[in-house]
């Protein structure tokens, strides 16, 4: 997916944010600030908006000189994923359709996502599973993702954020986890889960877990290590978490299934669905030009 005008805004509310949510100094404010938009007139709208997002927070992460600076909100969602974690699963095996139900779950922790909001607390968790148990889901889609997950011998996970890893466990306890291999990012950015949160959310004890070896907030394959490159290639299905990864690995087709929530109106737009809807599609591939 490449990047639309309408993200030029986010990118520089995306910084201010970020800015001020790791320092009360106005000079480092400002050098952010000045430093995204130095990056907009450059950008390149052809790439994802996630290569912007891996900027401007290796910006941040320089000036401040804080190597991750979500640390302490990653570690309070996922204490507060793994205190919910009990009832949920509970809910899913008192389900009729426990597959779907997971699904649905592991779609609600994706409002844990620091990039789109500034803000998040433990009612919009809350407010995000009541809704995802009985907001629309495509039963079709369902029935894919099953038969999908049914003929794969190599299943990758791609993991989104902390504190929605522990949903994820959720959803992959439904599947057959012993194909499954989990990836999370190879370094920190934003609220990005990593090994340290997979571990925390009992993911190292019931899969394998890899790191893709990007700070990329998605999947650009380019700054991906060649061990991950090399598992992308071969894995027969491909669980993709996430607004991020959306937005990078969009353009490929077959064996990618997205799960996400549409938290804007540039991916609801380019999904045909409305803001807020639950997202679980296979991938169709479609290329997007740039009129000039």
């Amino acid at each position: 997916m490449r990047t639309y005008l309408d993200c030029i805004a986010c990118f520089v509310r995306q910084g201010l944010d970020v800015a001020r949510f790791v320092s009360t100094d106005e000079r480092v404010h400002e050098q952010v600030l000045r430093g995204v938009l130095e990056a907009a007139l450059a950008l390149d709208f052809r790439q994802p908006p996630p290569a912007m997002g891996q900027h401007i927070h290796r910006l941040v992460r320089e000036l401040t000189g804080q190597a991750d600076p979500y640390r302490e909100v990653k570690e309070r969602f996922n204490a507060f994923g793994l205190e919910l974690y009990p009832q949920l699963k509970k809910q899913i095996q008192q389900s009729d359709h426990p597959l779907e139900t997971s699904i649905r779950l592991a779609i609600a922790g994706n409002i844990i996502d620091f990039g789109p909001y500034g803000q998040i607390d433990r009612s919009h968790v809350e407010e995000a599973i009541s809704h995802s148990l009985s907001a629309p889901l495509s039963s079709d889609s369902v029935a894919d993702f099953r038969q999908a997950v049914e003929q794969a011998k190599e299943i990758l996970y791609l993991a989104d954020n902390a504190g929605e890893i522990v949903f994820d466990r959720l959803l992959i306890e439904q599947l057959p986890y012993r194909n499954i291999t989990v990836v999370v990012k190879g370094s920190a950015v934003i609220n990005d889960a990593t090994l340290a949160d997979a571990q925390t959310a009992g993911l190292t004890d019931l899969v394998k877990v890899i790191d893709n070896g990007s700070d990329a907030p998605g999947t650009i394959l380019e700054t991906c290590s060649a061990r991950f490159q090399d598992r992308f290639s071969s894995a027969d299905l491909i669980i993709a978490k996430g607004q991020g990864n959306y937005e990078t690995l969009s353009q490929f087709s077959g064996n990618i299934f997205f799960l996400l929530k549409a938290k804007c109106p540039v991916i609801a737009n380019h999904l045909d669905v409305e803001v807020g809807s639950l997202v679980l599609q296979r991938s169709t591939g479609v290329s997007e030009a740039i009129n000039r």
